[in-house]
């Protein structure tokens, strides 16, 4: 929206059909609060583990109308329509650039691309598994 330009935060909306998902994704500069409008929303982020960097704790609600969540800054999160008609999220942002992050398109399809061995080591994968997931997310 051209109106917030310079003024610090940014807004979107995501309207989700039933069933279907905004993508495990982060914003590296930027927290954002999500207000559910319509629908029925599974929102959650992943905040990882200082005591075991493999580890993570997922913090996750379902949402109805009214309700709000918040993602902090640069986390993994996702939303998720688990009701039976469509959903509209509106996100707020801190900043009026907070980047957009999608992980499986930024791991399976990156260019140039990562290594199949390093991704068949790292998700515990065999290479035909790995080249499905990069047909899919490229």
């Amino acid at each position: 929206m051209p109106g917030l330009n310079t003024l610090g935060i940014s807004l979107a909306r995501a309207d989700l059909e039933p069933q279907s998902i905004v993508p495990l994704h982060t914003h590296p500069r930027a927290t954002e609060m999500i207000t559910i409008l319509e629908g029925t929303v599974y929102a959650g982020f992943l905040l990882p583990d200082p005591a075991n960097f493999f580890e993570s704790r997922l913090f996750s609600k379902i949402l109805n109308p009214g309700d709000v969540f918040v993602f902090p800054i640069g986390l993994i999160h996702f939303l998720y329509n688990v009701g039976h008609k469509k959903a509209v999220a509106f996100g707020t942002f801190n900043s009026q650039n907070p980047g957009f992050v999608i992980i499986p398109n930024s791991i399976f399809a990156s260019n140039p691309p990562i290594s199949d061995d390093i991704l068949a080591q790292g998700f515990q994968l065999n290479k035909t598994q790995i080249a499905e997931l990069r047909k899919k997310f490229s």
